[in-house]
């Protein structure tokens, strides 16, 4: 049990909608066991792989797309205000590390329950299960739920 005395439920969240059905099963959880969550948005990059892109939109505006840092914070915050709205206590982690597995199973190491999406924005639709979600099965320190 984590030390703050409450039902900790960590949450994997990259947008994805995986993972959007994982913190909507989250946010019902942490109600039904007067929880909290704790959501890990973790973001990487290879060395130069993002340069500020700018981009023309189809009405001649130019605009630059922003970097995966801050989408990553963006997509956390709304998961946190969310949470709010509900009523649940909640705490964003956003993280640079190209492991999000790593980085959910750090949060984890004093949860209860991991909840993350089945796949995420990986390369392989196909697959029903995508690298993040068999490494945290394969790894978590406590229960772990996986939503379609």
């Amino acid at each position: 049990m984590a030390g703050t005395g409450s039902f900790v439920i960590v949450v994997g969240f990259d947008g994805s909608a995986p993972s959007r059905n994982a913190l909507k099963w989250a946010l019902d959880e942490a109600g039904l066991r007067d929880g909290e969550l704790r959501l890990v948005t973790a973001w990487g990059k290879p060395p130069m792989s993002w340069y500020p892109a700018v981009l023309e939109t189809a009405v001649g505006e130019i605009v630059a797309e922003d970097s995966p840092e801050r989408l990553a914070g963006t997509l956390q915050a709304d998961a946190l205000r969310t949470a709010a709205d509900k009523g649940i206590a909640a705490t964003g982690h956003v993280v640079h590390n190209d492991s999000a597995a790593s980085a959910i199973l750090d949060a984890a190491k004093d949860a209860e329950l991991i909840i993350v999406g089945s796949r995420g924005h990986g390369g392989f639709p196909g697959l029903h299960l995508g690298s993040v979600s068999t490494q945290v099965i394969n790894h978590a320190p406590c229960a772990v739920l996986v939503v379609r």
